[in-house]
């Protein structure tokens, strides 16, 4: 709903005598029942797009171009854009100034003007030229795959640590970029304290961005150091992360094994922030951490300004990954996912594989064999609540494989040192000698790393002790 102003030549309330005010408050009432003039409903326009495809066999054909696309189409979706057309032009090489041939792009541009065509998304990230030179070809906006995802992801940042992570990728996305969003950036001028004919527009804008670059990656270390001092307090509980593809259903597993209520929505990145939920199985206290999906081509700024979050998946000791078995692509999903833990050094840590939604599959001998090719898999449906006891008891066993009975010797005897251990661990044993004291215990292997760092010369492990 829009409202209309009035001109500076209407009579306004606050010049009016207070007489006159008094008089016009009963009409005032009388009318204040009808629809005034100066309000009218508005719709908000649907931007209207095309898609663009690049197969470049043989190392991507035509259907793998296929599925990228749907993906994309989602993407845009969810960014509230109504796609109409889907374009594909297969090139064995690309054309460096514009990505696509001559006559794609002259296709392209006169199906914008027949469908009233607003945007041109383009699966593949472009280069400042090319998207400056494909804008001025279509007379169209022009964006790629990464400013997509840019744009998804501002509209569903809610914390201040998400906003502060999204604004980072998206002003190192536009800095290369900037001398295509102004007009007036030819403009000099001068002054005191300035050199020569003075400072161009577009260096100022871009001294500006650096400049908050800058401020967003001090403010994003200082959360990474924060939640780092948070992840030492929760150094001896067992860290479980939910990773997985987007939109595979984690949130929505996160809530039934913790009875929180993380926004669940059939969207693209609805979840941006790190959710971190303590739940107990077994006798152990165990915290699990919801993170923000993985996508195919997930730009690497995006990855490198949600370092603050992804440490979450580094520092876990057991990770979730949740696959959406339902979705015809989903073993490139998990490669996808594999790659982008490889990535960022949370690889060849203790895996579950949970093959989520279950309950939608037409085929159930699609899971024969996944048990086999994937570590510890388990079938679960997060939103029917199908076999969650078996998923619970397969993090239960590997929780216990984690933890081992081991033997320590303090010396000397020092009743705090042992205190430390009943705190920490589960002691099976103590015994009092002269020099020192015998502590067996069960202890997870991090923990005792952590005791016997911190308090070195005087803890160390006893081995053969009976």
């Amino acid at each position: 709903m829009t409202t209309t102003l009035p001109s500076p030549n209407d009579p306004l309330d606050e010049f009016k005598p207070e007489s006159e005010l008094d008089e016009g408050r009963e009409e005032d009432s009388a009318v204040a029942s009808r629809p005034r003039q100066l309000m009218h409903e508005t719709a908000q326009r649907i931007e209207r797009v095309i898609l663009v495809g690049v197969p470049r066999p043989p190392s991507q054909r035509q259907f793998e171009t296929d599925e990228h696309l749907e993906e994309l189409e989602l993407l845009t979706k969810t960014a509230g854009a109504e796609v109409v057309e889907k374009v594909f032009q297969s090139r064995s090489a690309l054309v460096s100034s514009t990505f696509i041939g001559k006559g794609k792009a002259e296709y392209i541009a006169e199906r914008c003007k027949d469908e009233d065509i607003q945007t041109v998304i383009f699966d593949d990230d472009l280069t400042p030229v090319q998207q400056r030179n494909l804008e001025r070809m279509l007379d169209r906006k022009v964006v790629d795959r990464t400013a997509l995802i840019l744009d998804i992801f501002a509209l569903h940042a809610r914390s201040n640590t998400a906003k502060t992570q999204v604004e980072l990728a998206q002003l190192e996305y536009l800095l290369p970029r900037l001398t295509r969003l102004w007009t007036h950036l030819s403009k000099q001028y001068g002054g005191i304290r300035t050199k020569g004919p003075g400072e161009t527009q577009i260096e100022t804008d871009r001294r500006l961005v650096r400049d908050r670059i800058s401020h967003l990656k001090e403010k994003l270390e200082l959360i990474s150091r924060q939640r780092e001092t948070q992840r030492k307090g929760r150094k001896d509980v067992t860290r479980i992360a939910l990773v997985g593809y987007t939109n595979v259903g984690k949130s929505t597993l996160l809530n039934i094994l913790t009875g929180s209520d993380v926004l669940v929505e059939d969207k693209l990145f609805a979840t941006l922030d790190a959710t971190v939920r303590a739940v107990s199985i077994g006798k152990s206290t165990v915290l699990f951490t919801d993170t923000v999906g993985f996508i195919r081509k997930l730009p690497p700024k995006l990855v490198a300004s949600f370092k603050s979050t992804l440490d979450e998946v580094v520092e876990a000791d057991i990770i979730l990954h949740v696959v959406d078995i339902s979705h015809p692509a989903f073993h490139e999903q998990i490669e996808v996912v594999d790659k982008t833990l490889k990535d960022i050094h949370a690889d060849g840590k203790p895996t579950i594989t949970v093959l989520n939604k279950v309950d939608t599959l037409e085929n159930a001998g699609a899971l024969a064999g996944l048990a086999e090719r994937y570590p510890n898999a388990v079938p679960i449906s997060a939103a029917r609540g199908i076999n969650l006891n078996e998923l619970l008891a397969t993090i239960q066993r590997i929780i216990e494989e984690r933890r081992t009975i081991r033997s320590f010797n303090i010396r000397p005897p020092d009743f705090k040192l042992l205190a430390e251990f009943h705190r920490e661990s589960d002691v099976q044993e103590e015994r009092f000698e002269d020099e020192y004291i015998l502590v067996r215990s069960d202890i997870a292997p991090e923990t005792a790393a952590r005791i016997l760092k911190l308090y070195a010369g005087k803890i160390e492990e006893a081995y053969g002790d009976d």
